[in-house]
């Protein structure tokens, strides 16, 4: 049997000093390329009285102003492009549902270096060349569909372009033409196992032995539901359209113990939300990229609103980041209570009679805020669970967050999906009233 350095590629092979070598020379080029091509960098170069050749060490990053949507939004559509339009060969947006979507755009080399780094995820989730890749992330804008469809075909493997939606035929798919490997949001792998069980088949007979999750926080508890009722390897995958797309960071299948960054072409950083602090490695705050090797689109600090902390490698010379427990702008502050709705979904998952889709709406009546939970039952859920799901679940909500909500069990397949995933928070306050 190969050993199994032997599956790795060159980059996963750098030793700790090479990496941190390799690191720094990409780092000075891609700050110089973003101040030289950029107008939005070198003004807030110059402003924050900063310039590329200030970047002596990798810690010197931390000198350099931060990116944000806001600023994205602010250059649509072209703005950010550090090269002329017509090197440009693929256009993607965020999947935003309100305001400007962030539009990212893609050279010859970028979506090369993107496959790649697709194609390396789904060997360290335990895809091999030759698999059968069943990609159900939507296709189009959304980065998901089509940087899994590349990365899978650069890897070597047939690729089932299946997209969302159509979950009968889905199910009939993976039936008949025996993926391996499944590519999806855990919300909608969910949405499927209740349709091979309405079907009457066994999820645990079919031919998959390994799911790719991602585009959406999930916890260990839907981890061990999807692994159980499916009979696989359930891991996770990391990417936003602003940084590249999925294939910014994988778990790895043989530890399954948080996402390891590739972190030899996009350099992360974890600072305190509130004052932009550089953290030190272990503590959680906000999740923060540099690019290091994009042509297009270089990204210089880019504040993605996920939280988590970064760890030592364990299964590759990269670090390790944890599962995201939310985002920054996810926190809702009900009566001066934080609660995220991770802290939700571990609730709703081990309630029995409900599936693990739900949503939370925010009200306001006079001067205090209220919040309903809504979450779906499962097919064939009898009147007197969905009574006790909304007892068991309001209760759990009040012991375990200290905040009361209300509960409503809502028809299965009822509330609202965009790409795959259920819309997690709805605010219907006014507009003028801040989280309280």
């Amino acid at each position: 049997m190969a050993d199994a350095r032997d599956l790795l590629d060159a980059g996963e092979r750098l030793g700790p000093e090479e990496l941190r070598t390799l690191q720094l020379e990409r780092l000075r080029a891609s700050l110089l390329h973003a101040y030289e091509h950029v107008p939005f960098y070198r003004e807030s170069f110059d402003k924050a009285g900063v310039r590329p050749e200030d970047c002596r060490s990798l810690a010197d990053l931390a000198r350099f102003p931060f990116t944000t949507k806001a600023g994205l939004r602010a250059n649509y559509p072209y703005g950010m492009f550090a090269v002329p339009r017509e090197r440009i060969r693929r256009l993607h947006a965020s999947s935003g549902t309100t305001g400007l979507p962030t539009l990212v755009g893609y050279t010859d080399n970028d979506l090369s270096m993107w496959a790649d780094m697709v194609a390396r995820s789904i060997r360290a989730a335990g895809g091999r060349p030759g698999d059968v890749v069943h990609v159900a992330y939507g296709y189009g804008l959304f980065t998901g569909g089509l940087g899994a469809h590349y990365g899978a075909e650069r890897l070597g493997c047939t690729v089932v372009p299946a997209s969302g939606g159509m979950t009968a035929r889905q199910v009939r798919l993976i039936q008949d033409l025996e993926p391996g490997v499944i590519m999806v949001t855990p919300s909608y792998m969910l949405t499927l196992l209740d349709e091979f069980e309405r079907q009457g088949v066994d999820p645990r007979e079919t031919a998959l032995r390994v799911g790719i999750f991602g585009a959406e926080p999930w916890t260990e508890q839907m981890r061990r539901e999807i692994e159980e009722r499916f009979a696989i390897d359930a891991v996770d995958i990391y990417g936003l359209s602003e940084v590249v797309g999925p294939g910014v960071a994988q778990e790895c299948v043989e530890t399954k113990d948080g996402l390891t960054v590739w972190e030899d072409h996009f350099y992360p950083e974890v600072v305190d939300p509130i004052t932009g602090e550089v953290l030190p490695e272990g503590e959680r705050g906000e999740l923060v990229f540099t690019s290091l090797t994009k042509e297009a689109m270089p990204i210089v600090r880019y504040r993605t609103r996920d939280l988590t902390r970064l760890l030592p490698g364990t299964a590759r010379v990269f670090r390790r980041m944890e599962k995201i427990s939310g985002r920054s702008d996810d926190l809702v502050i009900l009566r001066g209570v934080n609660l995220f709705p991770t802290q939700i979904e571990e609730i709703v998952l081990r309630t029995p009679g409900v599936a693990p889709h739900f949503q939370l709406r925010l009200t306001r009546e006079g001067r205090m805020d209220s919040l309903t939970v809504r979450a779906e039952a499962r097919p064939g859920a009898t009147p007197e669970a969905r009574e006790a799901a909304v007892r068991s679940i309001a209760t759990e909500v009040k012991n375990g967050i200290g905040v009361s909500v209300d509960v409503e069990i809502v028809e299965p397949e009822s509330l609202e999906r965009s790409v795959g995933k259920i819309r997690r928070i709805v605010d219907l306050r006014p507009r003028d009233s801040g989280q309280g």
